[in-house]
């Protein structure tokens, strides 16, 4: 069944936010503050992992690295793109209408924790990749492991961070879903430099919420998404594949 993979990481994320707030109950505000520092700790060695692994490579006993220009370029002109449409603040409203809308009006971290739950289980080629291959093979296999991982992120963030992170479930279905029915028009894009590149930018970006989580908000994640755009377009242009190598 085509789809199927979408449903079933939309149920891991309401399931591990469901479990996250019948925890968070018994966890005085101290308990949840070092949770949630925590839960940033993680995601930050996250972050990195991905980032190292696609800047760094192993050339007989020498490690170097690469992609330094292709992270600049694409952080900096996202950056640019993303404060001119002022993302951040458009996803903020959305996470206050629902707010608003399903009578969490006293929920003081529902709109932080709807944002940062969002962006760290949306971000990333996992989503992407798994999302074409149930959309053209039916092969919910990668999603399904997807579903396992967010359900742990979410069930820490919604412990500390309160129910607004199981409504990152919407953005995940929505942003999966499209990818499943358009699978067959975006898999020739995702070539391999494309899906590292977005992998790449994606890890720095998912390194970037966690820095948030551990020190306060500091930046506007939601204003480097088109980075990732710009990390996929990049793979296709002759300059940057040749900056990249």
């Amino acid at each position: 069944m085509i789809g199927l993979g979408t449903v079933i990481n939309v149920a891991g994320i309401i399931a591990g936010g469901l479990l996250g707030k019948l925890c968070g109950r018994f966890l005085s505000e101290r308990y949840q503050d070092t949770l949630n520092k925590t839960c940033g700790i993680c995601v930050l060695f996250i972050g990195i992992a991905g980032a190292l692994e696609g800047m760094l490579t192993v050339e007989g006993n020498s490690v170097i690295s690469g992609s330094s220009m292709l992270v600049v370029g694409c952080l900096a002109l996202g950056a640019l793109l993303g404060e001119l449409l002022n993302i951040e603040n458009k996803f903020e409203g959305f996470g206050d209408w629902l707010k608003t809308k399903t009578g969490n009006g006293k929920e003081k971290k529902f709109v932080e924790g709807f944002v940062t739950a969002s962006l760290t289980v949306s971000i990333g080629a996992m989503a992407i990749v798994g999302a074409i291959e149930d959309g053209i093979f039916g092969d919910y296999s990668i999603l399904a492991t997807k579903a396992v991982l967010d359900l742990i992120i979410i069930l820490i963030m919604t412990c500390s961070m309160g129910k607004g992170c199981v409504f990152s479930a919407i953005p995940v279905a929505v942003l999966q879903g499209a990818v499943t029915l358009l699978a067959r028009l975006i898999k020739p894009l995702m070539t391999e430099a494309a899906l590292s590149n977005l992998s790449l930018i994606g890890s720095i970006l998912i390194f970037c919420v966690g820095v948030n989580l551990v020190w306060g908000k500091k930046i506007r994640v939601a204003n480097l998404l088109p980075a990732i755009l710009l990390a996929v377009a990049a793979a296709f242009l002759p300059l940057c594949n040749a900056c990249v190598n």
